[in-house]
Formats: C-alpha cells, sequence, structure tokens
C-alpha cells in the first residue's frame, strides 16, 4: 500500500516537473526565469556553456534521485531486503571516480575557452573608461576625447509612488553611452569611491568597479539597438538608482553622435564666458539640483533629519558664499557629500550654487556666476 502511494505520489510530482519544464522552455523561459541569451557572440557563448553545465546537472540529478528513490522502495527492510557486505571494492571506487572526472572534462573544455574569449581584450578598435559614481556612471570616450555622466531621469514622483511608474522604470538616464556596431570596444572600468558592478545583461558580463583599480571587457555589436543594465553590487543608499542604457548605432549615426557631443562641449565653453541673469540661473540650478543632489537633500531642501542636512535655512546656503561654493565644489571629508567640481561644468556649478541660496525657501539674493567658478579652481 505504502509503496504504491509513493509511487504514484513520485510520479505526479516527476510528471508536473516535466511540463513545467517544457512549459517554461517554450513560453519564454529563456526570457523569463532562465540566463538572458544576450546580442553578442560572447553572450551566445556565456548561454551556450551555461545550458550545456544546466542539462549535465539535469542528467546527473535525475539519475542520482532515480536511484535513490528506487532503492527506497525496492530495497527496504519490509520488504526483506538484505544489506550488502562487500567493502572497498575497487571496480567501484574506479566507476565514481572516473565518470565525475569525465563529467568535469566536459565542462572545463568549452568553459575555458569561453573564459579566455571573454577576457581577450586585445586590439580593441576604441576605449571607453566607465567610473562609478554614487549614484552615477561617468564615461571618457579615450579615443574622442568626449566625456561625460550618465544619471537616472525616472522623476522623483514615480519613485515616490505619487505617479504611475513608466515603461522604462528606474532604467532611464539622461546621456546614455553610445558605441558604434561592428567595432570590438574595450571598457576599463573603476570607481570613484565605493564598489559597483557595471552590468548589461545582453552583453554577456558584467565587471566589478573597484576605486584604485580597473577591470576590463569588451563588446562588439553586429545591429543596432538600445540595452539596459545596472549596478549589480550593493553600493549604497541609492544603488538601484543607477541604471544603464546603451545604445549601439551605425557607424554613420556614431559619427553624427560624436561630432553633436564636441559641438555641445564648445557650446558649454563658450556659455561659461558669459554673464547670466539670476532667472536663467536659477531655471538650470533646478534642473540640476534635481539631478544630482534632491537624492539626498530631497526636492524641497528639507533634507533627511540625522542623515541628510537640509538645504533650506542652512548656514551654507544663506552665509558666505565663498564657503557655499567651495562645499560644493570640493565636498566635505567625513560624510556623503561628494565633491562635484569635477563632475560639474562652471555653467552647472554657478546655476545650481545660485538656485540654492534662491531658492527651496532661502532668498540669499546674490548670485554666481560661471567666471566666479572659473577663479574658484
Amino acid at each position: 500500500m505504502f509503496a504504491n502511494t509513493l509511487r504514484r505520489a513520485l510520479c505526479s510530482l516527476w510528471g508536473a516537473l516535466v511540463l513545467l519544464g517544457a512549459g517554461n522552455a517554450f513560453a519564454g523561459y529563456s526570457d523569463t526565469i532562465n540566463l538572458v541569451k544576450g546580442v553578442t557572440d560572447i553572450s551566445h557563448k556565456v548561454y551556450d556553456l551555461h545550458m550545456l553545465v544546466f542539462w549535465i546537472c539535469v542528467v546527473v540529478c535525475v539519475g542520482v534521485f532515480a536511484v535513490l528513490i528506487y532503492s527506497i522502495i525496492y530495497h527496504r527492510k519490509s520488504k526483506g531486503a538484505k544489506p550488502a557486505t562487500f567493502h572497498e571494492s575497487t571496480t567501484v571506487e574506479i566507476i565514481w571516480t572516473t565518470i565525475p572526472f569525465l563529467v568535469l572534462v566536459v565542462m572545463a573544455v568549452p568553459a575555458t575557452t569561453t573564459l579566455l574569449a571573454l577576457e581577450d581584450t586585445r586590439d580593441a578598435d576604441m576605449s571607453i573608461q566607465v567610473t562609478g559614481y554614487q549614484w552615477k556612471w561617468k564615461y571618457d570616450y579615450l579615443d574622442e576625447d568626449i566625456s561625460f555622466f550618465s544619471v537616472l531621469t525616472t522623476p522623483r514622483e514615480q519613485i515616490e509612488g505619487s505617479e504611475p511608474k513608466s515603461e522604462n522604470y528606474l532604467v532611464e538616464v539622461d546621456n546614455p553611452i553610445v558605441v558604434p556596431i561592428n567595432k570590438k570596444i574595450r571598457f576599463l572600468i573603476t570607481s570613484n569611491d565605493v564598489i559597483h558592478s557595471w552590468w548589461v545583461p545582453a552583453l554577456g558580463w558584467k565587471q566589478d568597479a573597484v576605486p584604485g583599480f580597473i577591470n576590463d571587457g569588451w563588446t562588439e555589436l553586429s545591429e543596432p539597438g538600445t540595452y539596459r543594465g545596472k549596478c549589480a553590487e550593493l553600493c549604497g543608499k541609492d544603488h538601484g538608482f543607477m541604471p544603464i542604457v546603451l545604445i549601439a548605432k551605425t557607424e554613420e549615426d556614431y559619427a553624427a553622435w560624436v561630432a553633436e557631443q564636441k559641438g555641445a562641449a564648445e557650446a558649454d565653453a563658450a556659455a561659461a564666458t558669459q554673464t547670466w541673469s539670476m532667472d536663467d540661473l536659477i531655471a538650470r540650478g533646478e534642473s540640476v539640483y534635481n539631478t544630482n543632489c534632491a537624492a539626498c537633500h530631497q526636492a524641497n531642501g528639507a533634507g533627511i533629519p540625522g542623515v541628510f542636512p537640509a538645504i533650506t535655512g542652512s548656514a551654507i546656503a544663506t552665509g558666505d558664499m565663498a564657503g557655499h561654493v567651495d562645499i560644493v565644489m570640493n565636498g566635505k571629508a567625513g560624510t556623503a557629500m561628494q565633491a562635484f567640481g569635477a563632475q560639474l561644468n562652471d555653467v552647472d556649478l554657478a546655476a545650481v550654487i545660485t538656485f540654492q541660496r534662491n531658492a527651496l525657501g532661502n532668498s540669499a539674493g546674490d548670485m554666481v556666476q560661471p567666471s566666479d567658478i572659473a577663479a574658484a579652481r
């Protein structure tokens, strides 16, 4: 009675697992539960290796549990089974040593080949340095003299739940990283503060960003497209708010993007020599503040008591302007206040300081010009 009941239960369980596996395999399994297959040759190699090891594990598990269940049912004491008395069988020792060895060889050969391909960053057509900050990414195109920060653009209202979530909630940025197709691109990955991890699943790999150390990786895309990722290392309060957006363009479109970036840099340089009005500084400063400061000091400038100080009514934002410029540019040691001097240009620094002094409940009545920031540098 017990044997029949157990047999029916095990058959039902096995049938459910088979049906579940088949359903997942043919109904989007690879896109929901399984490893992302990716869009590059190296990502396909990683996926194929993963599936090879997976199916080997499935076969081993099925074999082991089949023998285990068979032994429980047909060699139990109630059936009069008697334990074997042999000891130290050379044949058994050879079998259970040889089979696992062969299995490991079958896995080790393709694993080594894939790992070597992953690490082969030689003969790259271009190099991009990726630097992690709390909580944003900086990209330096070493061959094009282009540099910019990439920051989350999901509105605070969506994050706080007062507005519906958008389609690309928490995976949208102001400045995506742009690369050409059919070019081998080497990424040099490091960090400015704590350990981050640069991860775009479609590329087939991720790499840690470690302060004072450079890791590298590479990719080569064959089709234009947009691919999204995130920091994959718990890096602090806003770890979940530093996404990655990578856009692959044709070589012609990429060349146009490079020209656009260089034109924008020239425009920023020209803007830094101009004298700005109070209204223009405050308007630009509000955008800079919401992108770089609101996460800690809050959109209304109230801060988080005991954690992040308020901008509203603070001695810095309402006091000596030189001190305000200094702390925004150079940060404050021993606190979470970053040095924004290397992150923002002269216009953005002048604008955000002016905004902090004349908005968010403050009314200092003075303003900072880009020329003041240039002098402070």
